[in-house]
């Protein structure tokens, strides 16, 4: 499987926002099946100490969020730094890796990694876009039904894995 599927959850919406949970799956784009698995939720303030950001906005939005989404977040928290280097021991530069979009989850995981002063391990060039497959049949993910709960990175991943999956098949088929 030459493609993963990363989903964040963070406590702000733009470019250095503090990132709370990391997931990645590995999948094959043609069939829809996974492979390994990444989950990792990260110590807020390790971001903020880090220099990463939190704005009101979000943190109301998180608010009006299901419990099970919020209380996912809490359990097992690790410092970014310890987060991100056991991501670059998962991730590798073979992967097409995917955001939702690739400048919102790959960008603001990109900033983490600048701001630890540690290198990326994906290939820049290797970055693909969900919301841009996506809007190719966009009525594919419009009927979609999630699976898991929403706001969970895991849970993310694995329901993009699958619209995706479905729009790749639409399109080639």
């Amino acid at each position: 499987m030459n493609h993963l599927m990363i989903d964040l959850e963070t406590m702000a919406n733009e470019s250095f926002s503090a990132i709370i949970s990391l997931a990645a799956v590995e999948f094959d784009i043609n069939t829809g099946q996974t492979g390994k698995e990444f989950y990792i939720n990260i110590s807020l303030q390790s971001c903020i100490d880090l220099g990463l950001i939190v704005n009101a906005d979000t943190i109301m939005w998180w608010m009006k969020q299901t419990d099970e989404a919020r209380k996912s977040l809490l359990n097992g928290t690790v410092h970014i730094v310890d987060a991100l280097t056991s991501f670059s021991g998962f991730c590798n530069k073979d992967y097409q890796v995917w955001g939702n979009s690739a400048r919102f989850d790959l960008g603001i995981l990109q900033n983490a990694y600048n701001k630890a002063k540690l290198p990326i391990c994906w290939d820049f060039k290797k970055e693909r876009c969900v919301r841009t497959l996506v809007s190719f049949k966009p009525e594919i993910k419009a009927n979609f039904k999630y699976a898991g709960t929403a706001h969970n990175a895991l849970s993310d991943c694995y329901n993009q894995i699958q619209y995706c999956h479905l729009t790749w098949s639409q399109i080639n088929s």
